[in-house]
């Protein structure tokens, strides 16, 4: 089935590449950009077909694309495609499919030129932006919740997962998605920012733009500051990178942090959060896989100890 979805996949984005055909000479073959549960991608020159996981929420997709397509969002999020005549959502084996145009993605090979300043300003303007209609919830403390779930799964009553646990139960109901977010969650927010969810359109020299809007919908701002929040606890994001990514976001005028001072009030629920799910899906990712958690994984699952191990009046302040 999958070997078939790759190849419904290529066609499509072939078709939407070269609608009259590749002329004189052959185009080359649709190229696999990813081929996961939560998400096939398959790209043909400037076009990129996606298929969605089986039990994506369609209703929720279906506004979620036409947030990035509206014209509030130009200069901040990629725009969808369309992939029917007048629609930017179809069907292919099961699973919801859309299309998008090619972006230069961040290169992996040069850290030192990674774009976190254009990464904090464009969190700052999506957070700032008005919602023009309904919207679903940001999914981000929903993933998080399925991540655990994952590691229970893959490693039932292991005490090795314990310390993640802890932390997890340590955690206010909104941030383990049990609960809506207190206060702050009618900002829009895209819920799953990492480096990896940005792009140069047009590619190569184009600016910067966010893409992937799956997890996008209404919530607290600090969850998309947390990621790299959570890195740079943890001793993996060096302070200078963090502070060039937390400027840029203030001087964008973000809501989810004080103009000055200390942020980690306001970020350290979401970035503890962030670190659990981490610390999971790296238990549940290594025993899928047969191995012992990398070092980087072993770097966030050790936090999760440090955080389990918070005196209780203090992990009930920061739960606050």
């Amino acid at each position: 089935m999958t070997t078939a979805l790759v190849r419904a996949l290529g066609d499509l984005a072939h078709r939407a590449a070269h609608p009259a055909g590749c002329g004189p000479r052959p185009c080359p073959p649709p190229v696999v950009l990813a081929e996961r549960d939560d998400g096939v991608v398959v790209r043909s020159g400037p076009v990129v077909a996606k298929a969605h996981a089986a039990d994506t929420d369609t209703a929720g997709l279906a506004a979620r694309l036409r947030l990035a397509a509206g014209p509030g969002r130009d200069g901040i999020l990629l725009a969808p495609l369309p992939v029917t005549p007048g629609g930017l959502l179809t069907e292919m084996h099961g699973r919801p499919v859309t299309l998008w145009p090619h972006g230069g993605p961040v290169d992996p090979g040069d850290p030192d030129a990674a774009p976190w300043e254009e990464a904090g300003m464009l969190l700052a303007r999506l957070h700032r932006t008005g919602v023009p209609g309904p919207l679903p919830a940001m999914r981000g403390p929903a993933k998080a919740a399925l991540a655990v779930d994952r590691m229970r799964i893959a490693r039932p009553g292991d005490p090795a997962v314990a310390p993640v646990l802890a932390a997890w139960r340590g955690l206010p109901g909104w941030a383990r998605g049990e609960a809506p977010p207190p206060g702050r969650g009618t900002h829009l927010c895209h819920g799953d920012l990492h480096l990896g969810q940005l792009v140069r359109h047009p590619a190569p020299h184009g600016p910067w733009l966010l893409i992937d809007v799956d997890d996008a919908g209404l919530g607290d701002p600090s969850w998309d500051l947390a990621r790299p929040a959570a890195w740079y606890a943890a001793g993996l994001l060096p302070p200078d990178v963090w502070l060039r990514f937390l400027d840029a976001y203030r001087a964008g005028g973000g809501p989810a942090v004080p103009a000055e001072g200390d942020p980690w009030p306001a970020l350290d629920v979401a970035a503890r959060a962030l670190t659990v799910q981490t610390a999971a899906l790296a238990w549940a990712k290594s025993t899928a896989e047969g191995r012992a958690p990398d070092e980087v994984e072993q770097v966030m699952i050790d936090a999760c100890a440090r955080i389990a191990s918070l005196p209780p009046e203090l992990a009930a302040e920061r739960t606050s």
